[in-house]
């Protein structure tokens, strides 16, 4: 079944995207399906375009994937046609591959053990040479979708047709990939979740009892996945760790000789959700630190301290807190406006950001405003809500950034612009403040942003705001986004 896409207020959200969210569950006595369901449901936040869920029973494999969101692509009795002892789901926002029904995941291979069922969170940089390579290795193969992510599957299984089996044909297939991929991949006989050796994406493992006792494992881009299926959480999915899960329980293996951590620092300021766990810490932790680190780096005299709904309220919180400025509500989120598949009149579209967020004035008449949000991308989404707090009576709007100025694109698995069409690489913070019509603009410094972890600092990637990829990405799919050198702000 396919189901439209939804519209959106705006036409090109302001923000990063998130690629995709992945789930795994291995429990024989419940209706996995179910719990896939609502694993997908926490990860919605993750991709919004489609969603999917395989199951295995031993012996068959049954799969219902669809265009929409996890509760328009799936219902009462869509689940129950999904039989199984465990099962992979995955939400997709287009990535590699355009936003087609046939891209939607789990993708799937036919194999002479049975069949594989893959979903994939992240972005490969060498699809070019995997494609030649899959094909000097099976130059018979169809190509069924433009994704990365079928070349993964198809590696796999033509390593498993091959002789070999599934775990090693698995890593066979991971040593030909280059770039981000978290990795949840049911077979017929277990599943396997996989990380690639810097650990660019998340993958978490959770465990949980049986009525029997015996323990049952899940797998998990975050860890909010895992908390709305009764699982605890127990560790991240090592980077270059394969994990292997079968009724005999879950054995690890570290499959990259020299794996070293750049998990994205994206996924803690915004993509991930605040109750996701992160180095042993709710990632709400995170961002009031973030937001109180941002109020020592600046000096604002203000009346009130508020957030953009919803990622800039935690760092919002923080900045309250350690600037002494009072926190308030000033902007509320009309949470069900992606929902609309209604088309909006003309004049709704100039009114813009009302349809997503609207100020409260007498919050707002008269006081000197600082509003704390996570990033600027391109600044449309930051000007009309700058304008929109003036209507309402601001007598001073200050803008506070919990992350550095966006100055690259990402190749790793966030949707971002080409680097023209990133507003801090092509103006100076004062041009910025300018555009998006704020008495000041504060960023945070990279370093505060990397200090407030408390993890070693060397183990995040940094690319969007220095340019320094840690994976090596092919000079045809640099051009494609790296189109201006970097300007110093």
């Amino acid at each position: 079944m396919t189901v439209p896409q939804p519209v959106y207020a705006n036409d090109h959200p302001d923000k990063p995207k998130e690629y995709c969210g992945v789930f795994g569950i291995y429990a024989p006595t419940e209706e996995v399906a179910k719990l896939a369901y609502f694993g997908l449901f926490a990860l919605q936040h993750r991709g919004q375009e489609s969603a999917g869920i395989a199951t295995f029973d031993h012996t068959q494999t049954h799969i219902h994937k669809g265009m929409g969101l996890v509760s328009q692509v799936f219902s009462e009795d869509k689940l129950k046609e999904l039989p199984g002892v465990w099962a992979v789901g995955h939400n997709r926002y287009s990535t590699t591959g355009s936003s087609h029904q046939c891209n939607a995941q789990p993708a799937l291979e036919e194999t002479r053990l049975g069949t594989l069922a893959l979903a994939h969170n992240g972005n490969l940089v060498n699809t070019v040479e995997l494609k030649e390579k899959l094909l000097s290795l099976a130059s018979d193969l169809d190509f069924q979708t433009t994704t990365d992510s079928e070349m993964i599957a198809k590696a796999i299984a033509i390593y498993v047709n091959q002789g070999k089996d599934w775990t090693t044909a698995a890593i066979d297939a991971f040593n030909l990939c280059s770039g981000a991929y978290s990795l949840v991949i049911g077979t017929p006989e277990g599943l396997i979740g996989a990380r690639d050796p810097q650990g660019v994406r998340p993958l978490v493992i959770g465990t949980f009892q049986e009525e029997d006792g015996t323990t049952r494992y899940a797998l998990a881009s975050e860890t909010c996945a895992l908390d709305i299926i009764g699982a605890d959480y127990v560790r991240d999915v090592e980077p270059g760790e394969m994990v292997w899960i079968t009724e005999s329980g879950l054995t690890a293996q570290q499959w990259a000789a020299k794996p070293d951590r750049k998990l994205c620092v994206f996924e803690m300021i915004y993509f991930a959700r605040p109750d996701s766990i992160v180095h042993d810490e709710t990632l709400f932790s995170y961002r009031l630190r973030l937001g109180a680190q941002l109020a020592k780096e600046s000096n604002i005299e203000a009346d009130l301290v508020m957030g953009v709904p919803d990622s800039g309220i935690p760092a919002a919180i923080g900045f309250s807190r350690a600037s002494g400025i009072p926190y308030g509500e000033g902007l509320i989120k009309n949470r069900y406006v992606g929902r609309t598949f209604i088309q909006p009149t003309q004049h709704m579209r100039e009114v813009g950001i009302r349809m997503k967020l609207n100020p409260l004035k007498d919050v707002l008449q008269g006081k000197r405003i600082v509003i704390v949000d996570d990033s600027i991308v391109r600044g449309t989404t930051s000007r009309k809500i700058v304008r929109a707090l003036r209507q309402a009576g601001a007598a001073e709007v200050h803008m506070c950034i919990s992350s550095p100025p966006v100055t690259h694109p990402c190749f790793y698995g966030i949707d971002t612009d080409s680097q023209d069409q990133l507003i801090a690489a092509t103006k100076s913070q004062a041009e910025i403040a300018a555009q998006i019509e704020v008495d000041s603009l504060t960023y945070l410094s990279k370093e505060g942003m990397l200090d407030v972890t408390n993890e070693r600092t060397s183990s995040f990637c940094t690319a969007c705001f220095d340019g320094n990829y840690p994976i090596e990405i092919p000079d045809a799919i640099k051009s494609s986004k790296l189109m201006l050198e970097k300007v110093t702000v």
